[in-house]
């Protein structure tokens, strides 16, 4: 027994390690019990290890091998090309001179030359060939070590972080040459086609070996959060100290480990986007290259894992999951700005910021469970037959939804402003990641139903303004009135139905694309300007149907109608010159032959091009009816003064400056003139007296100066003075009214000239009425008046 005990090795002749690893094992007493099987783990393990080392000298042996094959046969190219340099000059030596020379240089010469340049590509090609092989086997040690290690928990004096670090780094390194391959030698697809292959089944590997890596090291640093600590979900709530704790307390080695993880997740995902912009080369490269940050993504997606437990229990109650989103994304922004951005500038992972990554993963998070498990809960309430008062608090709980939405984004997009990111001037894409509206894009037929359900809603509190005769009264009281509505006259009905689009409007602005924008506006907007233009229209018939708007009331009706179109027309025209417009206008241009919602008629005219057409055709439709109806009415009142055409050869009547058979139809054409003055704006009463003005020059041009009746001295100046009240009536409106009845003013011009002049007229012709500055009257008409003068 004695024989078999041997005596322990001094401890002075023992490494450090070693006596560390004992005093670890065999601290106490009770320990050399554990010996044994102590033993037998550690031959364990060095069988394992001589193992790996025989596997290690058998794939060295095989590269050597491989670089001896590639070096005989470059040696055997040199060889080559040494005997045909030595036989060029045994031809160059034994040449006669009658020119043999000058035949080697001029023939053999070049062909030599073109096989030198071949074998110097044949010699580059092998060279590059055998450092990518050799590179692609470095990372295929590399992989397969890390995941061996992983899967059997071999010990090694290495750790599997450090050969990531040099996977990642020799991954670089070849991606560079393929890069250099690329562009110096595209003709070499094979070769690259090869390297990409093998890179790929690396790949393949590693990353989710890098991501399992992470995940572990999370899990071991307490992440996620417990939510617990986020106390108050309210909106004005403190950031959590506790929340914060996890990332920023981490100190020495936690610190260092989590930074070289997040580095390398990092510089794996760098390395994917360039291999990427090689391959995509000449192609749409920014869609497929810009992808969400890996790291973050890991950060997010146990976060989002554990608040789904609580978002199940929030159903009917959305501002809580908004608000429990809100906070955490809240919590940990400033982190990502300063622990997390510093790594992600160090990977030269350039066009990222954590910041907005952070946001739009959590936000992105959200939307797909507001996409799995909400708006299909909501839609499914919208489309049981039930009572209607079931059928209406579904209706008001997906437009509570909605709020919640819009007050969300605006609180998130605020944060995200932080870093110096305009919102407003993004493309489409980024604002497509920081908004939970992006559940729409996939799913239009739910923008559809929100867009019904946004224009019933509407209609609903409309619908008592509409039945309210006050609201189509001009005064306007308790609200603020718009310059634009003072100035337009228009009733208090516009304000209503401007104020219903605006709020379409705002809703429409919190979706994040254009072509989404654009169904909304034409599928919840449009329809209230139709209605709103309905109803003018209906109030004008009804008052036409009635009284053929002969009664004054009827009038104001029509004219009051015509201010609020006025009115909303002018308010689409000046939000159609505004950039978030305008871009729908040009995305409807560009859209296909079978959109809906295009048409070449509105091209380049904006969103809402049809919409302010059909006001403007309404518009000047009625006012061009008040101006036919006060026409027909004055035509009515002069009839028995156009009859009588003895007048014209008489004096005028003693104490009368005018006819007294004239004064009652301007009284009649002054009295309706007044009462449109006052209930029309201005520019379309405007509108109304110049489109009178011509018909009653022509009324009374055919029924005086037109007919046969003659005109004597007396009976001139009683037709001037009657003219001069006419004037008189329009003078109120400009400054020289006789312009505005051309014919009249032409046609008194010719009887006031003496005997000679009209003899002139008729002998001279058009000539001689241009002359005279009579245009707008024909020979034929201007002969007629001058032979009625007596």
């Amino acid at each position: 027994m004695d024989r078999i005990i041997r005596t322990l090795p001094p401890p002075s002749s023992l490494s450090v390690s070693v006596v560390s690893f004992l005093n670890a094992k065999l601290n106490e007493k009770e320990d050399l019990e554990q010996a044994p099987a102590l033993l037998s783990e550690l031959r364990t393990q060095c069988h394992v290890l001589d193992q790996s080392l025989s596997d290690l000298n058998t794939q060295l042996r095989n590269y050597l091998i491989k670089h001896a094959s590639h070096s005989d046969r470059t040696g055997d190219l040199l060889r080559d090309i040494d005997a045909k340099l030595g036989d060029l000059q045994s031809a160059s030596c034994s040449s006669s001179p009658d020119g043999g020379s000058g035949k080697v240089l001029g023939e053999e010469l070049p062909a030599l030359a073109k096989e030198v340049a071949r074998v110097n590509t044949v010699r580059t090609y092998a060279e590059t060939a055998l450092k990518l092989d050799t590179l692609v086997g470095d990372i295929e040690d590399a992989v397969s070590f890390t995941v061996k290690r992983t899967l059997r928990r071999e010990p090694s004096t290495k750790s599997s972080e450090e050969m990531q670090s040099v996977a990642i780094r020799t991954l670089k390194l070849t991606e560079e040459i393929l890069r250099l391959v690329a562009k110096t030698h595209p003709q070499w697809t094979r070769l690259v086609s090869a390297v990409d292959h093998r890179v790929d089944r690396s790949l393949a590997i590693l990353r989710p070996q890098a991501i399992a890596d992470h995940r572990s090291l999370l899990t071991s640093l307490g992440w996620p959060p417990p939510l617990s600590t986020l106390n108050s979900l309210g909106p004005e709530s403190k950031r959590s100290t506790d929340a914060q704790s996890l990332l920023f307390t981490m100190k020495g080695d936690l610190k260092q480990q989590y930074s070289d993880s997040f580095l390398a997740l990092c510089s794996l995902q760098e390395l994917q986007r360039q291999r990427k912009s090689r391959q995509l080369e000449g192609q749409n490269r920014e869609i497929a290259l810009h992808q969400p940050l890996w790291a973050i993504e890991e950060l997010v997606n146990p976060i989002s894992v554990a608040s789904q437990r609580h978002f199940s229990k929030w159903v009917d109650k959305p501002e809580y999951i908004f608000a429990l989103v809100y906070k955490v994304t809240r919590d940990y922004v400033d982190s990502m700005d300063e622990l997390l951005q510093p790594l992600v500038d160090e990977a030269m992972l350039s066009g990222y910021s954590c910041r907005e990554e952070w946001i739009s993963a959590m936000v992105t998070s959200l939307s797909t469970y507001l996409a799995k498990e909400i708006f299909p809960m909501y839609v499914s309430q919208l489309d049981e037959e039930s009572t209607s008062e079931k059928h209406m608090q579904a209706r008001i709980s997906w437009l509570h939804l909605i709020d919640q939405m819009i007050a969300f984004d605006k609180r998130v997009q605020s944060l995200a402003s932080h870093s110096g990111i305009l919102l407003s001037l993004q493309e489409d894409a980024k604002l497509e990641k920081l908004s939970s509206f992006s559940v729409f894009i996939d799913r239009p037929d739910w923008l559809d139903l929100w867009a019904d359900i946004e224009l019933t809603d509407a209609f609903v509190k409309l619908k008592p303004e509409i039945e309210n005769e006050r609201s189509w009264s001009t005064e306007v009281r308790g609200v603020a009135v718009l310059s634009a509505q003072e100035d337009n006259k228009s009733p208090a009905i516009a304000s209503a139905f401007h104020q219903c689009f605006s709020a379409v409007i705002d809703r429409c602005r919190s979706l994040p694309s254009i072509e989404l924008r654009s169904r909304f506006l034409k599928l919840a907007g449009a329809p209230i300007i139709h209605r709103f233009l309905g109803c003018l229209l209906f109030r004008c018939q009804e008052a036409e149907g009635l009284t053929a708007l002969t009664d004054n009331d009827a009038l104001m009706k029509v004219a009051k109608s015509v201010n609020a179109a006025r009115y909303f027309e002018s308010i689409l025209k000046e939000w159609c010159e505004d950039i978030f417009f305008l871009e729908m206008g040009l995305n409807q241009d560009t859209s296909t032959d079978g959109n809906d919602f295009g048409s070449e008629e509105s091209s380049g005219n904006g969103i809402l091009y049809e919409e302010i057409k059909k006001l403007e055709e309404f518009r000047t439709g009625w006012v061009d009816k008040l101006s036919t109806v006060v026409l027909r009415g004055f035509d009515v009142c002069c009839r028995d003064y156009l009859k009588n055409k003895k007048q014209w050869q008489e004096k005028g009547e003693e104490g009368w400056m005018v006819s007294q058979s004239f004064v009652g139809a301007l009284d009649y054409l002054q009295g309706k003139m007044s009462i449109l003055e006052e209930g029309l704006n201005r520019v379309d009463f405007v509108g109304v007296w110049r489109s009178l003005a011509p018909g009653v020059d022509k009324l009374i041009f055919n029924g005086i100066l037109m007919t046969n009746a003659k005109f004597s001295d007396g009976g001139v100046e009683r037709l001037s003075n009657d003219f001069s009240v006419l004037f008189g009536v329009f003078g109120a409106w400009c400054l020289r009214p006789e312009g505005f009845f051309p014919k009249l003013s032409e046609g008194l011009k010719l009887l006031k000239m003496g005997k000679k002049q009209l003899q002139n007229c008729l002998a001279g012709g058009e000539i001689w009425l241009k002359e005279n500055g009579i245009r707008h009257l024909t020979a034929a008409e201007s002969e007629k008046i001058a032979k009625n003068r007596i």
